[in-house]
């Protein structure tokens, strides 16, 4: 992996300059704000193949090790003054900026070169897909019967062939 500069990612607080990544020069490692992890900031190393997070969290560091074909493509949504173009992923936390800029064809151009690099499709801002429903809480297997009575066949509770009454019990003692 190659080394890269400063300037490939989030330019430091205080400048003026916007995020813009060259999807020619990959693997790339920047820094991108995110309001959940300590210190506000989450650190992403692109690759071709495969996209790593890294960050930490209530003091625990994790790394989220991504394919791209995980990714559902790349979209463009507008801001006040400028647009973003971002990854999407189906967990809105995961979502990757690629590009914030203020012109218009500019960000067109950089939305078709890394929609072509990832072969991953065009999203338009009005296109986006809701995020992923949330999983069942409850547990799927609670109502089955237990492992252990698993291997045991059930019994009839009621068979009627052998059920007698009205007659006397008959013991044979020795």
């Amino acid at each position: 992996m190659r080394r890269q500069t400063a300037t490939s990612g989030i330019n430091p607080a205080g400048s003026s300059r916007a995020l813009r990544l060259d999807p020619l020069s990959l693997p790339v490692r920047f820094e991108a704000h995110d309001i959940r992890a300590d210190g506000g900031v989450r650190h992403i190393e692109l690759d071709r193949e495969r996209i790593v997070l890294r960050r930490a969290l209530h003091g625990m560091q994790m790394a989220i090790n991504l394919r791209v074909s995980d990714f559902l493509g790349v979209a463009l949504r507008g801001l006040d003054e400028a647009q973003l173009l971002v990854l999407v992923h189906r967990d809105p936390s995961l979502t990757i900026p690629l590009c914030v800029s203020s012109d218009r064809e500019e960000i067109a151009v950089a939305w078709q070169m890394w929609s072509d690099i990832f072969a991953l499709p065009l999203l338009p801002e009005d296109k986006l897909r809701e995020p992923a429903a949330r999983r069942r809480r409850h547990n799927a297997i609670r109502a089955r019967r237990p492992k252990f009575l698993v291997r045991r066949r059930a019994g009839d509770l009621l068979n009627l062939a052998n059920l007698h009454r009205n007659e006397r019990e008959i013991i044979a003692r020795d």
